[in-house]
């Protein structure tokens, strides 16, 4: 078992990473006819992965976890995405999973209501639908995988952020679509936790937000439209592909701008040893999708309904509960984010 990554900065609760990441084996056959919200062909139940795009290295790793939470309820499981990260795209991968007659939808939200149509379709079909990591709006699920406090994730980055910068210089954010609910939620926590503290952050202010939409080239044309302005000192990206691309920019022009956000430990070891991204913090994008594959099979199964107060045993993870989400909806929280720094990266770099 390895040691436990460095907690975020402001207080948390004690919790433990998983590190037993098992992969999975494929995605099962696309194209499979189900019926009757089961496969014709071997009568299990079909749980079906949306990602934000099909390319996305942090939604494979998700996706990861959801497939082996399918195995070990029994049930079948599908990856699908987008090959760009657009709300319309999803909708017809929606559709096109409604008429095959899925058992279940559990999805990586573009954009929180454009989906709504599509998904109360999905539900009314008798399809059990969770949102997860990005959420859709209350209307358009039956409850929302959480991956960690989302006022600890926003605070703790601008924290850092001014950390690394001495209290002194300017803050740009590199974010990923400008739809993306988590992205939101966690920029209008960085947003409180600025205005909340102006004293303190009177010489770190934040001077622009701009949006890579999780593809490599916007992401980094963004980044080095970002370096032309000489008062951002430290850029937050709290998306795994904005993170890689920032960190690439900043290394190859051997910038002093400083790097902090929410990165995978393999992709994020160079820059954390070279010094560009002194620490990040991070959840285990593998225990997302085991959460959602066994909160499906949950709902799927009647165990539970979504409701505040529901009870469901996720494998390895325990005995989680359904809560009240910001949002006036339910959602199920995977638990704290971790700091990776020099002192932890080297050994979590393997693991995912």
């Amino acid at each position: 078992m390895k040691n436990k990554a460095k907690k975020i900065l402001i207080p948390l609760t004690a919790a433990v990473m998983s590190v037993s990441l098992l992969g999975g084996c494929g995605a099962q056959n696309n194209t499979a006819n189900n019926a009757g919200n089961t496969s014709k062909t071997t009568g299990k139940a079909t749980y079906a992965f949306i990602a934000k795009d099909v390319q996305n290295p942090y939604m494979k790793k998700v996706y990861e976890g959801f497939e082996t939470a399918c195995n070990e309820v029994g049930a079948s499981a599908l990856y699908k995405g987008p090959e760009a990260a657009t709300p319309e795209k999803q909708i017809e991968i929606i559709n096109q999973l409604v008429a095959q007659k899925v058992t279940g939808i559990a999805i990586a939200a573009n954009d929180a209501d454009a989906l709504q149509p599509a998904l109360k379709e999905a539900m009314n079909s008798g399809i059990s639908v969770i949102s997860l990591d990005s959420a859709v709006n209350k209307d358009s699920r039956m409850t929302h995988i959480q991956q960690a406090d989302p006022e600890k994730i926003g605070r703790g980055l601008i924290q850092a952020a001014y950390e690394m910068v001495g209290g002194k210089g300017g803050i740009a954010i590199l974010s990923a679509t400008a739809q993306a609910t988590n992205q939101n939620l966690w920029i209008e926590w960085m947003k409180k936790e600025l205005d909340e503290n102006k004293t303190k952050y009177a010489n770190t202010p934040l001077i622009k937000i701009a949006y890579g939409d999780d593809d490599p080239t916007k992401s980094t044309s963004e980044t080095q439209a970002l370096l032309t302005n000489p008062d951002v000192k430290v850029i937050i990206a709290p998306t795994t592909v904005g993170m890689l691309a920032a960190g690439k920019v900043l290394q190859d022009k051997k910038s002093d701008v400083k790097l902090t956000g929410l990165g995978l430990p393999s992709e994020m070891a160079p820059f954390i040893e070279s010094g560009v991204c002194p620490w990040m913090y991070l959840w285990n994008p593998v225990d997302i999708g085991y959460l959602a594959g066994y909160s499906i099979d949950a709902l799927a199964n009647k165990k539970i309904t979504g409701a505040v107060g529901d009870k469901l045993t996720a494998g390895k993870l325990g005995e989680k509960v359904v809560t009240a989400a910001n949002d006036k909806g339910t959602e199920i929280m995977l638990g704290d984010p971790f700091k990776f720094d020099k002192s932890n990266i080297a050994e979590w770099k393997a693991i995912y």
